[in-house]
């Protein structure tokens, strides 16, 4: 235990409502963060990259290009899920987390200062993937870390809709990188946009890493990690340590059979993350070049979607601590592949009110609500020795699986088919997927999160 730590005579930790506080908006900065940096790339790069980094291609081609660049920051995520998760089951959450946001603040500043293709010829996009990939670096274990934080310090009554603050983060994020793009539309030219209105967003972001810093070192460890019977002096016990001590609640911690619950988690994953990909970032790209809509009209339904978010996520949250989190899952899932193939044939009539309202539920069913639910159910799936390593490289798989390949994929299907019915039948197949995880999986709720084994 730490200097600081504090028990109560059961031998827990105590941590106080302030600290519950700073938690709390340490995740929900973090992850705001988080998804500004990657949502201000994923716009950037549906509405300008294809211009500054790939002027010489043709219009498809080049979305194409602009969208693969968004992808290869996925591929770095999953290097930094492994990496980072490691190290926040061994050492600690709080180190982790203030390694993370230093990456991500510092990579998406410098995105703001490249030179174009005009100047620095093939250069410009190879630096444009360097700091991608250290941004994704970074990010790999951002999230996770952050929703391991707030699950492990809220109470267990509470827990999805404390957990849920770490959704309402991404939210933020998408709404700030949304809000931002959307003004920068409608006051900016094309001429001045492409030749510097689309480095501010990108610049502005370093006012939030140094808020993020700043609440990160005056932030606890997470009780759950000092409760942990195989942490001693703040650092796990290695498997050989473990096995040399003879403790049999250890050692049938290590012996639980690994693999099903990763398996079903990353299932669980698949909806959201699919989903995102093609709401929040293809969407916006092909219907400002594939519907000759406005590029504004996108942009403004993702920020509206977003205000209302600030409802759905903690209301989805309190959903799934009274109700439980499976039921709400197949719930939310089978609502996404119903509306799946109205919403496309809504948005691709290309009638501005009409598809705004249709990006504005799709966001908040498939997504959003998705992700409310993820927060907590990823972290309560997991033993508290492996919980963030495992939730981190579930996230990140199924995101490069989902979230990096999916807009490839549906501009690359679009493209050969000329028609919107590739984007639903992704939609309906992500969630899918996240329908059946969501059947097999065990209820989580109510979990001791200090116990080492999986639920499965």
């Amino acid at each position: 235990m730490t200097e600081s730590t504090q028990t109560e005579p059961d031998g827990s930790v105590r941590r106080t409502t302030r600290d519950l506080s700073r938690a709390a908006v340490s995740g929900w900065l973090g992850t705001a963060m988080e998804f500004m940096d990657f949502q201000l790339y994923s716009l950037a790069a549906a509405i300008v990259f294809n211009k500054i980094f790939f002027p010489d291609v043709g219009r498809p081609i080049g979305l194409i290009a602009a969208m693969a660049t968004y992808g290869v920051g996925y591929v770095a995520r999953l290097v930094g899920a492994v990496y980072f998760g490691r190290m926040g089951d061994r050492i600690g959450r709080k180190k982790v987390l203030f390694l993370t946001i230093m990456l991500m603040g510092g990579s998406t500043t410098l995105i703001g200062v490249l030179p174009p293709y005009q100047v620095i010829g093939i250069a410009a996009p190879i630096l444009l993937v360097v700091l991608r990939l250290v941004q994704g670096f970074g990010a790999g274990a951002e999230i996770a870390g952050a929703t391991v934080m707030l699950a492990e310090y809220a109470p267990v009554k509470r827990r999805g809709l404390i957990a849920s603050l770490a959704a309402l983060g991404t939210n933020s994020g998408t709404l700030a990188a949304s809000g931002l793009w959307a003004v920068l539309l409608a006051v900016l030219p094309d001429e001045q946009l492409l030749s510097w209105g689309w480095r501010l967003p990108f610049l502005l972001s370093f006012v939030l890493l140094l808020l993020g810093v700043w609440m990160r070192s005056n932030l606890k460890e997470s009780p759950v990690f000092e409760e942990r019977p195989d942490v001693v002096e703040g650092v796990a016990l290695s498997r050989n340590e473990i096995k040399k001590s003879g403790e049999h609640s250890l050692g049938a911690g290590l012996r639980q059979s690994k693999g099903k619950a990763f398996l079903l988690t990353l299932g669980l994953r698949f909806g959201q993350a699919g989903n995102s990909g093609l709401v929040q970032t293809f969407l916006v790209g092909y219907i400002a070049t594939n519907l000759l809509v406005s590029k504004s009209v996108p942009t403004t339904a993702i920020v509206y979607g977003s205000l209302l978010g600030f409802a759905t996520v903690p209301l989805v949250g309190m959903l799934g601590d009274r109700f439980g989190r499976r039921p709400v899952y197949l719930a939310m899932t089978a609502l996404t592949i119903v509306l799946a193939v109205p919403m496309m044939a809504t948005i691709a009539a290309g009638h501005t009110v009409a598809l705004s309202v249709a990006m504005v539920v799709g966001l908040n069913i498939g997504v959003l609500g998705l992700f409310s639910l993820e927060s907590v159910t990823m972290a309560e799936m997991f033993g508290s020795r492996n919980r963030f390593t495992q939730l981190a490289v579930a996230k990140e798989i199924g995101g490069v699986l989902a979230t990096a390949i999916g807009p490839v994929l549906a501009a690359t299907l679009t493209a050969v088919t000329g028609h919107w019915w590739p984007i639903a039948a992704m939609l309906i197949a992500y969630s899918l997927i996240t329908f059946a995880a969501a059947y097999f999986s065990p209820e989580t709720r109510g979990r001791d999160l200090v116990r080492l084994e999986d639920a499965v």
